[in-house]
């Protein structure tokens, strides 16, 4: 049965948007973006500038963004800051979460609309809601299944809604790499972008690097182009035998979405002849979940997860703190890392493991996303160490 929710005796006043929790809860808003409603885990992300680049990350595909900084859509969008990669996948988060309306856009580089760029890509949009409380509980309590809800006339499937959420399965177990991966392989030359230059290209490769695409962010393409690298990008499904059989000079495991060991049924396979060719390899996000699901360890699902842009990591091999981006819902158990897996980055905020390498191999990986879209630029110096190792093992 739809029915309409009125929160107050005043017309305007008139809740245009619902989320509605597993549990019951209903937060009543104003609608914004796409109309319509949408199943999703609820995760909060501290950043406090990047949203265009936060809501187009593949790796959130499967969830509704609270943003805990007030001010959203300020600087409205533009075409480069986009990050998918495959514009025909479903879009990377399937909600977003305001505290204020978002206000007309004042920056010399935006070209719409946050609005309207939310309709156009179909992602649903709610404002007016305390997001400090909200926050709150899913530090206490977890992040939690809802649906959320946009209805200009103010009508919903209260019922409806809060079934749908109570019995959505939630993310683990989940394999959201199929709804994001690209559907064919294609190479990338572009380099990162430059102030007032915009984007350049690489004409003069060094390297042959394979990315296998779980859901890989447009500048993890560019700044491997932008350290030597010809990068072909692979779908997910790409077998060992096909990515080898193209003599790379290493090999790049993506971010991406969902439960990595559910994805892992097929990569993981995949992985474990990559690394036993001896092809240098990089993995960041998920693609650093299933390297370590690969070598025998085992991932969980954390309680709050890391989304923000302001997180500090400790590189156990040089004891250099770096500020980083995060965007992870599940994490390697670093109890469970095998002999030869070693632990290189830790996180500061909880100790969690942010990085592995293998023992007398080319091989390792990170949890955060270095390439810094959006977020500090403290670890860039990743990708040079990943050519590093490409030319080192060419030389031998």
């Amino acid at each position: 049965m739809t029915t309409s929710v009125n929160a107050s005796a005043w017309p305007d006043h008139k809740p245009t948007a619902l989320l509605v929790l597993a549990d019951g809860t209903v937060l009543e808003g104003f609608g914004l973006g796409a109309e319509g409603h949408a199943v999703g885990e609820v995760c909060f992300n501290t950043a406090m500038t990047g949203y265009e680049e936060i809501l187009t990350d593949p790796s959130y595909a499967g969830q509704l963004i609270t943003f805990t900084f007030p001010h959203i859509g300020n600087v409205g969008t533009n075409e480069e800051d986009i990050e998918t990669v495959n514009m025909a996948a479903t879009p990377g988060a399937r909600g977003v979460i305001l505290r204020t309306a978002i206000t007309d856009p004042s920056n010399y580089r935006a070209t719409k609309h946050l609005d309207q760029w939310l309709r156009a890509r179909g992602i649903i949009g709610l404002s007016g809601i305390d997001t400090r409380a909200l926050t709150a509980l899913i530090r206490s309590k977890g992040m939690p299944n809802a649906v959320i809800a946009h209805s200009k006339n103010g009508e919903f499937d209260l019922h409806g809604m809060k079934e749908e959420a109570r019995e959505w399965p939630g993310l683990e177990g989940m394999d959201l790499v199929p709804m994001v991966t690209s559907g064919q392989r294609f190479t990338w030359d572009e380099t990162p972008w430059v102030w007032e230059k915009g984007f350049g290209r690489q004409s003069e490769p060094e390297f042959n690097v394979v990315a296998i695409d779980y859901g890989i962010k447009r500048n993890i393409l560019r700044l491997l182009a932008g350290e030597g690298c010809k990068v072909t990008v692979v779908p997910a499904t790409t077998s060992a035998e096909d990515i080898l059989a193209m003599k790379p000079d290493g090999v790049f495991l993506s971010n991406g979405p969902g439960d990595p060991a559910a994805t892992g049924k097929y990569a993981v396979p995949v992985i474990r002849e990559v690394i036993s060719s001896g092809t240098p390899t990089f993995g960041i996000c998920l693609g650093h979940q299933m390297l370590g699901l690969a070598v025998g360890a085992k991932t969980m699902k954390m309680h709050q997860g890391h989304h923000g842009a302001n997180h500090p990591v400790k590189d156990e091999t040089t004891g250099k703190v770096e500020i980083t981006s995060m965007n992870h819902g599940f994490a390697v158990d670093q109890a469970t890392l095998p002999e030869g897996a070693t632990q290189t980055h830790i996180s500061l905020f909880d100790g969690s493991n942010c990085g592995i390498e293998l023992k007398g191999k080319p091989v390792f990986s990170v949890q955060y996303h270095p390439e810094a879209s959006p977020g500090p630029r403290d670890s860039h110096y990743l990708f040079k160490r990943f050519a590093d190792l490409m030319r080192a093992n060419k030389r031998a």
